[in-house]
């Protein structure tokens, strides 16, 4: 009975430690919202976050220099809380969206690099704060995977 007891208790502190660092990596990303919001309100002060515009953004397709269309979503699917594939890789990639993958806006540095790496990758050039903001704020409305059909 006392084996039972110290196995669930154990069970339950990890249960506990990954909720917290779901919950810290989504106030990070929370975060960096408001800073690339403040930053794009210096160069419009109408500007005004927006789900809508980050979804669009993240499956907006961009033509590439080999003819192909490339989105966000085509590596990352339609739903960031999913697991993704490298489009010309087909590397897994983890689940964008905080509220899933706890790893994700652990490291704001990491968050950075990749943003400039893949914005420069796909469009061609950095990502506006703007772009940024309405990414980060869609991504952390997705938090449950699809179901695979």
């Amino acid at each position: 009975m006392k084996h039972t007891h110290l196995i669930l208790a154990t069970l339950l502190g990890f249960a506990t430690l990954s909720a917290h660092a779901a919950q810290a990596n989504i106030t990070n990303a929370e975060a960096l919202t408001k800073k690339y919001i403040s930053i794009a309100q210096t160069v419009n002060p109408e500007f005004v976050s927006s789900v809508t515009d980050g979804k669009m953004f993240f499956n907006r397709k961009i033509k590439m220099p080999n003819g192909k269309e490339m989105a966000c979503a085509s590596c990352h699917t339609a739903n960031p809380a999913n697991p993704g594939k490298h489009a010309l890789t087909g590397k897994s990639i983890e689940p964008l969206s905080p509220a899933v993958n706890n790893k994700r806006f652990k490291d704001l540095d990491k968050v950075e690099e990749k943003f400039t790496e893949h914005c420069n990758e796909i469009i061609g050039t950095d990502c506006t704060a703007a772009e940024k903001a309405n990414y980060i704020i869609y991504l952390l409305t997705e938090r449950t995977p699809s179901a695979k059909k």
